[in-house]
């Protein structure tokens, strides 16, 4: 089979890509709201763009040409919480992908308890095993469709105890779900491990000019 991808409806091209690229992870995103709501919403085009400072990136579209909620409501306010969700809330967090008003909150709707951040007013969701604080940095757009690559610098992680050990995330006891194609979700599945690469430690770089 071969296809065009200038023959495709915008729709068509959304439902082959997102079948192709799998699995993706999963930013469970917290935003304030009108009257500070807090509005949750998933997104599965996420990934993290740079170790220092630590920042991640998301993909938000539009519907109806109008900005999402949530993209809404960072531009408003400048800061978000990026929670990732494990197997436990896999329910919870395909429910708030459901349609609201703006002034609706899907973490009272949905029952789920939220914190007090650290160092944004944004809360974060209290049963999320890992919660990042986010400040807006920059927002892209790309493509037709009025889609933007909203990337956030993490000021604060929120780790649940024994997830990290020695720096890094135990990813077993994460237990994180991730999206492919549809209102599927598959999970971590069996962990293969390979031997070590030697890699070149990450450094900063430097301005070199007088």
């Amino acid at each position: 089979m071969r296809i065009t991808a200038p023959d495709l409806t915008p729709e068509q091209a959304y439902k082959l890509m997102r079948g192709i690229v799998v699995p993706r992870p999963i930013a469970w995103i917290s935003s304030l709201g009108p009257g500070g709501k807090v509005n949750l919403a998933p997104f599965s085009c996420f990934t993290f763009v740079s170790n220092a400072p630590p920042m991640v990136g998301v993909n938000i579209g539009r519907k109806a040409g109008q900005h999402k909620d949530t993209a809404r409501n960072i531009l408003a306010h400048g800061h978000f919480v990026v929670n990732i969700g494990d197997e436990t809330l896999l329910d919870a967090m395909h429910a708030s992908a459901e349609e609201h008003p703006p002034e609706v909150s899907e973490a009272e709707l949905l029952g789920l308890d939220v914190i007090a951040c650290q160092a944004i007013d944004t809360p974060r969701l209290a049963a999320a095993p890992v919660s990042m604080e986010c400040r807006l940095h920059s927002v892209t757009p790309y493509g037709d469709t009025g889609a933007e690559f909203f990337v956030g610098e993490v000021l604060v992680f929120h780790i649940r105890d024994g997830l990290a050990r020695d720096g890094k995330i135990d990813t077993e006891q994460l237990r994180p779900v991730c999206r492919i194609g549809g209102p599927n979700y598959a999970s971590l599945g069996p962990i293969v491990t390979k031997r070590a690469i030697r890699q070149t430690p990450k450094s900063v770089l430097r301005d070199t000019q007088p």
